[in-house]
């Protein structure tokens, strides 16, 4: 298969929830839910993709030649490139009953984990979901990242068992998903966190804790403050709140509010390319998540249309690297893009 051909028997499956648009930019999803659109007009997802498009990257081909060194080491693990899969929850309502939560958690972990890169797995009201994304996990030895939502700390506790049974390398908490309808009303109480009950969220994980949906530098200073190894930069994809900022508007002041903590960033939210991802690292991310892009991939090839994804952006961003001067990650700087 292409990817051409993978997104053409995606638009199959998917439709009429998701259109899988060549550019996945939002424009079609607006407000379309069920599907991948969001709450009010969804013009932040509109935005998130724009963002990115109006940053410009520089090019100098005055330098050695030779391919680019794509590779990261994060939290003790190697990998191929610097950006991960995002999490993704809910797909059979979203997109397309094909697959279910426990069967896409499947393919993507094992695709991701066998082509050079993680997946951050989702997580769901059903419990089967996060047991079955982490039984996926344990068999690529630990290789992913489980997702949990912002339950009440009973539930949170029992899924971080499970996490910690996966032997993953690294938990994340999606505390944007507190906008989420299904997590509003319920009993026990579900939603936003504390200072002090994320830290003691990222004291159950007992592996380094990721904070995603982080878009203030206040916000992630108080994720600092209550022990996160990572954060992610995120809006949810901008399902969960018109009238946002992008996270391209927001991951400078964000860095500069890190710098020097040693808290690792990652950014999200209409990340399309390697072009893309590279600009990410310039302003100062560790590295990038891709939401969206997985899921016609997955629908459309499984596991082949994991590996495709992975690897038309992984040779974007080598592309992009050598024409502008960077051999390895730790080369690419601020003065590579123009805003």
């Amino acid at each position: 298969m292409t990817y051409q051909e993978v997104l053409a028997a995606a638009r199959e499956c998917l439709k009429p929830n998701c259109l899988a648009c060549p550019a996945c930019n939002g424009k079609a999803c607006g407000s379309h839910i069920p599907g991948p659109g969001a709450k009010g007009v969804g013009d932040t997802a509109i935005r998130n993709y724009d963002a990115w498009q109006s940053v410009r990257v520089n090019m100098d081909t005055i330098c050695p030649a030779g391919p680019a060194d794509t590779s990261l080491e994060l939290f003790g693990k190697q990998f191929r490139y610097p950006f991960f899969a995002g999490p993704v929850g809910a797909v059979t309502l979203h997109y397309s009953d094909k697959y279910d939560d426990m069967a896409y958690n499947d393919i993507l972990v094992r695709s991701c984990a066998r082509n050079g890169i993680a997946a951050f797995t989702g997580d769901g009201a059903n419990p089967k979901v996060m047991q079955v994304a982490c039984q996926a996990i344990a068999g690529e030895q630990g290789l992913a990242i489980p997702t949990v939502k912002p339950w009440n700390l009973d539930t949170i506790r029992e899924k971080m068992d499970l996490c910690k049974a996966s032997g993953c390398f690294a938990v994340a908490m999606d505390i944007d998903a507190a906008g989420l309808p299904f997590l509003k009303n319920i009993v026990p109480p579900a939603g936003s966190k504390t200072v002090e009950e994320l830290a003691e969220i990222a004291r159950m994980a007992g592996v380094p804790f990721i904070v995603k949906g982080i878009m203030t530098p206040a916000g992630a200073r108080k994720a600092q403050a209550a022990g996160a190894a990572g954060i992610v930069v995120s809006n949810h994809g901008g399902r969960v709140l018109d009238q946002c900022p992008a996270t391209a508007e927001v991951l400078p002041e964000i860095v500069e509010a890190l710098r020097g903590s040693g808290v690792k960033i990652f950014v999200d939210g209409g990340i399309r390319t390697g072009v893309d991802v590279f600009k990410a690292l310039a302003m100062g991310a560790d590295a990038a998540l891709i939401c969206r892009p997985f899921v016609p991939a997955v629908y459309g090839g499984a596991e082949e249309g994991v590996r495709l994804l992975i690897e038309k952006v992984g040779s974007e961003l080598q592309d992009a690297m050598a024409m502008c001067g960077a051999k390895t990650l730790a080369d690419i700087t601020r003065d590579m893009i123009r805003l």
